[in-house]
């Protein structure tokens, strides 16, 4: 009788010993997760910062992508021989791509953003550092309420802020509520806030009109950019963002008249960054002038008005190409 309770205080003293060391396993398992739980919230603190706009009552959101370039940059910095393009995309680009590019109706706007991996490490290293010390997304809030007040919109925005050693854009709008901000070391207060402000106006015109409006003519194009520039130059008058020349250059004109009526993507990129045989961003110029024409003789057209009609009423209704006889 003893030999069996001492079996059975044994088999007690080993089922409570394992019941002890599962119930520590589950407390430090637990304590793990909850700490990767705390982590990835931490993170996501730092990078999503969400606000209701006052003028739309959306909840708009900015991105802060450029704290996950250290990551990025680390790793490759221990490791050269890995993969940028896979680095850059498991680092970076995939924990933001539903918000900034998700459904986005002009990704090719961001084509080389999302196909070609960063290098300038030393370069992005000192805009990180810049973005840190700036209160950029400030700015962006107020920049977003303030065009709001002029055009409100029906959907959230989403603000996506990169850092960027070598792009040839400010800002770019890849879609409905989807901007985003191409940060150098040159940014200013006065540059976000116009940017902002145009491709905001891009991103309503889009929410709207984009259905009806395909497809696209050069003129279209040219027209479409000129409207974003009057309405930065609306919202922020006192900053000079999109450089206007007011000259009607007769010889640059007869290079770009005659395809107003083509439908070719490459030829309106062409017009509106200019450069070879036109001046810098001419087709930006052309467009605001386009619909200043308009606005002269229309004076009483609210901006909900200009922003819906067409790039041919606009070019006709002003008279545009009276400038040129």
């Amino acid at each position: 009788m003893n030999y069996l309770l001492k079996i059975s205080f044994n088999i007690s003293i080993i089922l409570l010993s394992i019941a002890i060391l599962a119930s520590c396993e589950q407390k430090e398992t637990a304590s793990i997760d909850e700490q990767n739980e705390t982590k990835e919230q931490q993170i996501s603190e730092e990078l999503f910062e969400s606000f209701k706009n006052s003028q739309t009552g959306q909840t708009d959101k900015i991105v802060n992508v450029y704290k996950l370039f250290s990551n990025y940059i680390d790793t490759m910095e221990k490791n050269p021989d890995a993969s940028q393009i896979d680095t850059y995309k498991k680092e970076v680009l995939d924990p933001i791509y539903n918000d900034c590019f998700q459904e986005a109706e002009y990704i090719h706007m961001a084509d080389s953003l999302l196909n070609e991996a960063p290098t300038r490490y030393t370069e992005l290293k000192k805009i990180i550092k810049k973005l840190d010390k700036e209160d950029t997304n400030k700015i962006i809030k107020e920049a977003l309420e303030k065009s709001a007040s002029y055009l409100p919109s029906e959907k959230e925005t989403t603000v996506c802020v990169f850092p960027a050693a070598n792009s040839n854009y400010a800002m770019i709008n890849v879609g409905v509520g989807k901007i985003i901000v191409l940060y150098d070391m040159y940014y200013t207060e006065g540059k976000i806030q116009a940017g902002i402000a145009h491709e905001y106006h891009h991103s309503v015109w889009t929410e709207k009109y984009l259905r009806k409006a395909l497809p696209f003519s050069v003129l279209d194009n040219v027209i479409f950019e000129g409207k974003a520039v009057m309405f930065e130059k609306l919202v922020y008058p006192e900053i000079s963002f999109t450089p206007i020349n007011m000259d009607y250059n007769k010889d640059y004109w007869s290079k770009i008249e005659p395809d107003f009526d083509k439908y070719d993507i490459n030829r309106s990129f062409e017009i509106i960054s200019g450069g070879m045989e036109l001046p810098p961003l001419y087709g930006y110029s052309e467009g605001y002038k386009m619909v200043k024409s308009y606005l002269d003789l229309n004076p009483n057209a609210t901006i909900e008005e200009w922003t819906a009609m067409s790039g041919k009423d606009i070019f006709q209704k002003g008279k545009y190409a009276e400038k040129y006889e």
